[in-house]
Order: structure tokens, then sequence, then C-alpha cells
């Protein structure tokens, strides 16, 4: 690792070579304050929320720290509507809504509208100017990009891959995150088809060696020896969700904080059947659904609609079942403690992990 990989984050006044990853849904604005304040960058996923919702988070961060922070954004192709595969997942799911005396929802709707041709959403993003916009599931326009750079915006993007990787370098992106498969949530790959899930330190090691771009590690990373490997292989930085899901600042449900802290935290898996998209999360009815389905699931992220109706059915009679309870392999190494505790107590093990403790 050379001094022009670790500029972007020198600029950004980070402290520590850590990132806490955006996780929407999960990340709020105390969150990546918090994280930002003791001295890593903070983030928040946008990518379920609307425009000027997405505007009002970034003003609440703001109101609590005046450090960097990123905005990640979804940037996956438009869903297309199929009325067969919609209907012959609603009927596959009917008989879990009747355990709650619910019914399927008579049609499926694309909930979550793509950063991609976004207009409202990039011109708020150039008006707001946060200090990093990344990107998952892929790229926005280049004229976007360009526009970015030229607002003196860091960017970032995740890849699963070299041919990913290569299209964010071409793109004029500033940093790579590379997203290994042990990683919570949804894996950032531009088409899933085609993912061939790399595990997290192979794939820094590869995009390292045959990429230009710094590199992000992602994906079961959890105290300071899992940073201090990540960067001896090659990256310049990590990003880590899960272990700030169990953070006071999270929006992580008490049955979400219950379930990483159980058992139940040793099995996680990959599964489209909750949102549409591949994604790991602790393992939940729904994953067992999708693998008995035996057809194409719908878009993502029209799965998504179903998904949460049967979630709401289900948790208003204290049933947590379908919940999207998205984790990495590393669960079962979670701690509960704020977020600036758990970013002192990281940097620490990382010195020590280093030999300058």
């Amino acid at each position: 690792m050379n001094t022009a990989d670790t500029a972007w984050m020198a600029r950004l006044g980070m402290r520590h070579p850590i990132i806490q990853a955006p996780m929407a849904g999960t990340s709020t604005p105390a969150l990546a304050a918090a994280v930002s304040a003791a001295g890593g960058l903070g983030s928040l996923g946008i990518g379920a929320l609307v425009t000027e919702a997405a505007r009002q988070q970034i003003a609440q961060t703001r109101a609590l720290t005046d450090k960097a922070f990123n905005i990640n954004l979804f940037c996956h192709r438009p869903a297309q509507a199929d009325a067969q595969r919609e209907a012959a997942w609603l009927a596959h799911l009917a008989p879990e809504f009747e355990r709650f005396g619910a019914r399927p929802p008579d049609a499926l709707n694309e909930i979550y509208a793509t950063a991609v041709g976004n207009a409202a959403l990039q011109a708020m993003l150039l008006e707001e100017r946060p200090a990093v916009v990344s990107f998952h599931f892929g790229l926005p326009e280049q004229a976007f990009i360009d526009a970015l750079r030229t607002a003196g915006i860091v960017t970032l993007a995740s890849a699963t891959s070299l041919d990913e990787a290569r299209q964010i370098e071409q793109a004029g992106v500033d940093a790579i995150v590379a997203q290994g498969m042990e990683a919570g949530g949804h894996r950032g790959s531009f088409d899933p088809a085609q993912d061939h899930l790399m595990g997290s330190f192979a794939l820094v090691q590869v995009l390292a060696r045959h990429t230009r771009l710094p590199v992000v590690a992602a994906g079961g990373i959890m105290d300071g020896a899992g940073i201090a490997a990540a960067l001896a292989l090659g990256a310049c930085a990590v990003q880590m969700g899960t272990a700030f899901i169990l953070c006071p600042e999270s929006a992580a449900s008490p049955a979400y904080r219950a379930e990483l802290q159980s058992e139940r935290a040793h099995h996680t898996g990959i599964t489209a059947a909750i949102s549409g998209r591949p994604a790991r999360g602790i393992v939940n009815r729904l994953h067992h659904l999708g693998t008995t389905h035996g057809q194409p699931l719908p878009d993502y992220p029209r799965v998504y609609d179903a998904g949460k109706a049967l979630h709401q059915a289900a948790a208003a009679q204290g049933c947590s079942d379908y919940a999207a309870h998205w984790a990495g392999q590393g669960a079962p190494l979670a701690r509960a403690m704020p977020a600036a505790d758990l970013l002192r107590t990281l940097a620490t093990e990382l010195a020590q992990a280093s030999g300058r403790g």
C-alpha cells in the first residue's frame, strides 16, 4: 500500500482505515455521525428512501458532526414487471400469509427507485455535496460520476470481481470496495448471474494486483486482527457492517439484536427470496421458501414488496421469521457497544495486531 492509496482517506480526515458499511434500513444519522466523529467514515444507505427523506438524513447527520460521511446509492437496473413470475411467487407465499390470517398483495410494486437516471436524486446530491458518494449494484451514468468528481466529492463503488473493478476504474471512481462473499447484506454484483462468490481476501489480492485504484476490503471483518490481515494483503481500509449492528445508534430492531446475539448468528446464507437480489442474512423462513419455489423469482425490488408484506403480517403477531436480518459470516463476533467505543476498540486491536500496540 502506497501513499496514493491513502490520500483520499487523508483528504476526508479519517484517522482510522475503517468505513462503517451503509446498511440501508439499519444505518442512521446517529451511527454515521458517531463513526465519523471517532475517526472512521460513517455511512448512510439511502437506497430505500425517496429524495427528500434522503436529504433530511443528510441534514440530520450534519447536525451531529462536521466530519465527512458517505452516502450510498443503489444503482440496479429498473425492475421489469412479469405478471406470471409475480403470480407464481405470491401463490407460493399464500400459505405463509394464511398462517397469520392475511392475504398476499394483489400485485407487486417497485418500491425502491434506482439512482441510475434519477435526475431528482442526482440533483439533490450535487446540491448537498456530501463528502463521499458510493455505488452498489453497478454504476450510474458517466455524466453523474463526472459531475460528482467536478464537485469535489470522493466516489467509491462495490465490486465482486475483477471485471467489475475494471469497469469502476475505467469510470474514474476513486476507490473500489472489494465485497467478498462473506459480507452481510446485498451482493454488490452488477449482474447476479455472473457472481462467482469470491472470498474477501482472495478478491482483495486480485484487485490490488490487477487494478491501480485503492482497494477497501469488505466481508467477514469484525476486529482489529481482521483489519490488519486485510491491510497486509493490499487493502488500504476495510468496510464493516455487521460489526456495527449491535451499536445502540443503529436502527436494528430488538428481534434483530436478539438473533445476532443468539446461536442463529452462526447460520447465515445468501438468498434472493427476500428482495429479488442475492443477499446474506441470518437464515430464516424466506431462505427456505426460496429453495422450494423452483421457478424464477420476480425482479428486485418487487420481491421485496412481497417479503415486507409477509413480515408485517407475521410481526403483528410477534413472529420475526420473515425479517431481513442481514448479517455476514462474522456475525457471532459482533459486540454490543456504542459506535465510538467500538471504533476505539478496533483501533487499539489493529495497533496490537500490527505490532504497534
